[in-house]
């Protein structure tokens, strides 16, 4: 089941093997919101979740500032910007490769202009607060910025602001 159905209640015609009871029971705390309201978040927190996984590690301080982040773009208390990430984590790891860039598109196409600007910017924060951007982080970062609509140039120009986190441009901590 895609991501973003899940989230907002409708069925989908394939089978939802890779459905958990631990992300139905999250789900289910999520019904309060509006489908559209909650198809906004699940998008974000899920293109949140790919940058942070895209290293394979999703560090606590990664999903601490995804959990803040979620909360103040969808306007949602702790609990349930935790819930939404927990979710996005989730279907991330179980669907990654094949949700990725459907619901990069579904985030384009259910946003403005502002607020793929306010992801864009929210994509690096999450890929830096471990302290560290990797490599696979911003080339994920500029493969999202160029699937929301941006020029590489503008995703670039963006990330000027994150160049002491960039990995490649910190000094080793050598023995």
């Amino acid at each position: 089941m895609s991501f973003l159905r899940y989230l907002s209640g409708i069925p989908s015609a394939r089978d939802d093997a890779g459905d958990t009871a631990t992300v139905r029971r999250i789900a289910a705390r999520l019904d309060a919101l509006p489908p559209e309201d909650a198809r906004f978040v699940a998008a974000f927190a899920y293109v949140l979740a790919r940058v942070a996984s895209s290293d394979l590690v999703v560090a606590d301080s990664e999903s601490a500032e995804m959990e803040r982040l979620v909360g103040e773009v969808g306007k949602l208390p702790p609990a349930a910007a935790a819930l939404a990430v927990e979710i996005a984590k989730s279907q991330a790891r179980l669907l990654g490769a094949t949700e990725n860039y459907v619901v990069t598109r579904e985030f384009h196409r259910i946003s403005t202009p502002a607020q793929r600007l306010q992801l864009l910017r929210c994509l690096f924060a999450v890929a830096a607060a471990d302290g560290s951007i990797s490599s696979q982080e911003s080339a994920e970062v500029i493969a999202i910025g160029e699937e929301i609509g941006f020029p590489r140039e503008h995703v670039i120009a963006e990330r000027a602001a994150w160049r002491d986190k960039l990995s490649v441009l910190q000094k080793p901590t050598g023995k």
